[in-house]
């Protein structure tokens, strides 16, 4: 029998989760890996060892809320008899409330529902799994844990937006996301790297969604997303901050309503519009060199433009925080991509960073030089864990 606590991490249409052994929880043992893709058919479901070695491939007629009785069948089948006892769940939005993880009830999710308006694409997503649990499993602990807490440091002025105060009284205000994925590296860097936990360090965390957070003493001082998670960096296919008269152009000039604009924004632009091939940045490594001289050039502007907006940002958290001792990069293509990385890092030898070139290609763990003004670091990220970890406290 082994008793298993299980890990979401839902998107609009994937649902990814992770499952660990709660019997040996202080080393946070993974026992799988899976995801759940739902069609108007049923659901696709598939999982993995911690190894890499395939469990399941199969194709679910169940839809809705079936797919977690089927889910949770096929768990504690594999748990040998054992059972679920607790479900984690990474939400996007926990507003002005919820500034530590916390146990879902009835009244939490309604709660967290009424900040859907806040980010009406992700928010209903990252809560889908846990109303369906609590409909066929009510006695089964949840406990959701917010991407928007650890950005509760934050001064105030820098969360004000420069808007009529009306505005702020409804809680349209700055908050920041990725703030699992930020708490974890602070915590990590707290047991590898104590001065760069405690000093004046940039997160990079990059991936199909981007942002980078100033840490400094520890926590959060600023951070490059704000009221969505549609601000910022570029990203693969969301533009980041834009201009908003652009948006008032596509209004006059182009009637555009609130579904085009989220369309536009949110899923035809960063890498994928500018480059017009692909928001995966090794599928644009790879064509860059085949491509035609078109789609190169665009392409070659693409992943230009989205290295001149992380210097960019990175020169305006430099300035927030005083100055630069580290930088990480973290997330897939802050982890892999070490073209990116060299590009991010020459660019900022005005800073201090001097780049170890081979350190870089092996991905080591620092890569700048011993005589580099600012230490430069990968490190790879666990939003899972990090939610395992919260959930713990509750058992």
């Amino acid at each position: 029998m082994q008793d298993v606590i299980i890990v979401f991490n839902s998107g609009s249409s994937s649902l990814k989760f992770t499952v660990y052994d709660k019997a040996d929880s202080q080393k946070a043992t993974v026992l799988l890996n899976g995801e759940i893709e739902q069609n108007p058919k049923g659901a696709r479901f598939h999982a993995k060892n911690h190894d890499g070695v395939v469990l399941a491939q199969e194709e679910w007629p169940e839809t809705g809320l079936a797919i977690f009785d089927h889910l949770f069948h096929w768990l504690e089948q594999f748990a040998q008899k054992g059972r679920v006892v607790a479900a984690g769940h990474r939400v996007v939005h926990g507003g002005a409330d919820f500034l530590e993880p916390v146990k879902i009830t009835p009244e939490i999710l309604n709660k967290l529902d009424q900040l859907t308006p806040f980010d009406p694409l992700h928010q209903q997503a990252t809560l889908a799994p846990a109303k369906a649990i609590a409909q066929r499993r009510p006695d089964l602990l949840q406990v959701a844990c917010f991407d928007t807490t650890f950005h509760s440091t934050i001064p105030k002025v820098a969360r004000l937006l420069p808007l009529p105060r009306r505005y702020e009284e409804r809680g349209v205000v700055r908050y920041g996301f990725h703030g699992i994925s930020y708490s974890y590296i602070a915590q990590r860097l707290a047991q590898i790297d104590p001065q760069l936990a405690t000093g004046r360090t940039i997160i990079a965390h990059l991936g199909s969604g981007a942002s980078l957070c100033a840490l400094k003493d520890g926590k959060s001082l600023e951070t490059t997303m704000g009221f969505s998670a549609l601000d910022g960096l570029m990203m693969g296919t969301r533009c980041g901050a834009i201009d908003p008269g652009v948006l008032l152009y596509m209004v006059q000039e182009e009637k555009a309503d609130w579904r085009t604009l989220v369309q536009t924004l949110y899923h035809e632009s960063g890498l994928l519009g500018v480059s017009g091939v692909s928001p995966d940045m090794r599928v644009l490594r790879e064509m860059l060199a085949d491509a035609s001289s078109a789609q190169s050039v665009q392409i070659a502007e693409a992943l230009s433009l989205f290295v001149y907006r992380i210097r960019q940002e990175i020169g305006a958290l430099t300035a927030v925080m005083g100055g630069l001792d580290g930088l990480v990069f973290t997330a897939g293509i802050g982890e892999h991509d070490a073209a990116l990385r060299q590009d991010v890092c020459q660019a900022l030898n005005w800073a201090g960073v001097t780049l170890d070139e081979a350190a870089n290609q092996r991905h080591d763990a620092i890569i700048s030089t011993p005589d580099s003004r600012v230490r430069v670091r990968v490190e790879p990220t666990d939003e899972e864990r990090e939610i395992y970890l919260s959930v713990l406290k509750f058992l």
